[in-house]
């Protein structure tokens, strides 16, 4: 399953506006279980961190998004795929050192997402992981900012490629003075750092334009699409060469 992240025209409300090109897609994991039916990834990945299995999942996750992406390629779609990476891995030298080595010499285009929490509960790990990954070629997302105690002073720690802003700061940015002037300083604190933003959770036309004007880098969310398998991705990169791109607001 992937979630598609679409980049920001550079203005909105001038010369048509609208919303850019496909950028990348964020690998998703999705369990249907033959007797239980669909099982929310809540439980199924909370219960493999709890059981030490995430590293296993995680690797076999990242695989499958390298060969996913190599499908994607040879069909004209070159994406940057995004891979969530449990903070419980970030102390597993092990792990590290298997990601390395999986990108070793290969055209990857991977981003390794790392919750804002993570950060949190341990930034000196964090900021050791986070610098060994870049180091091998990798980008890094720092995904979910604004679910936890947000501190802005962490962004200025971490040399992270990207900021994911978390739906529940976007969702009211068309109505909100308040949220309006919370992401702006976001956004230019990212971008003053060297790191693209990203707006997750985007549904209306109204919240993208709002996001292009304040500056946001790139939109994901149920606006551009609902999470698909591979298949129905391929069809959908080809459709979205092909139609107008969707009309902005403001």
């Amino acid at each position: 399953m992937a979630r598609v992240q679409i980049l920001q025209p550079a203005e909105v409300g001038q010369q048509g506006g609208g919303v850019g090109a496909v950028h990348g897609a964020e690998a998703l994991v999705r369990w249907n279980h033959p007797v239980r039916g669909n099982i929310a990834p809540d439980s199924f990945i909370t219960i493999a961190e709890e059981t030490g299995n995430i590293r296993e999942l995680t690797e076999w996750t990242l695989e499958r998004a390298l060969a996913d992406r190599a499908t994607l390629a040879r069909l004209g779609h070159e994406l940057i795929i995004s891979v969530n990476i449990s903070g419980r891995l970030l102390a597993d030298r092990g792990f590290c050192d298997h990601v390395h080595a999986m990108v070793l010499g290969r055209d990857h285009g991977l981003c390794l997402e790392i919750t804002e929490t993570a950060v949190i509960e341990n930034p000196t790990v964090a900021t050791v992981s986070i610098a060994a990954f870049r180091a091998a070629g990798l980008k890094v997302s720092i995904d979910d900012y604004g679910v936890g105690l947000s501190s802005l002073s962490y962004l200025k720690m971490l040399d992270a490629d990207e900021l994911k802003i978390d739906k529940s700061l976007v969702t009211a940015v068309a109505e909100s003075q308040r949220d309006r002037l919370i992401l702006k300083s976001t956004i230019d604190l990212a971008h003053s750092l060297g790191m693209s933003v990203v707006a997750e959770g985007v549904e209306t036309a109204e919240v993208q334009a709002a996001l292009s004007l304040l500056g946001c880098d790139a939109i994901q969310g149920y606006l551009i699409s609902r999470p698909v398998p591979l298949a129905d991705l391929t069809d959908f990169l080809s459709a979205w060469g092909q139609a107008p791109r969707l009309a902005a607001v403001g």
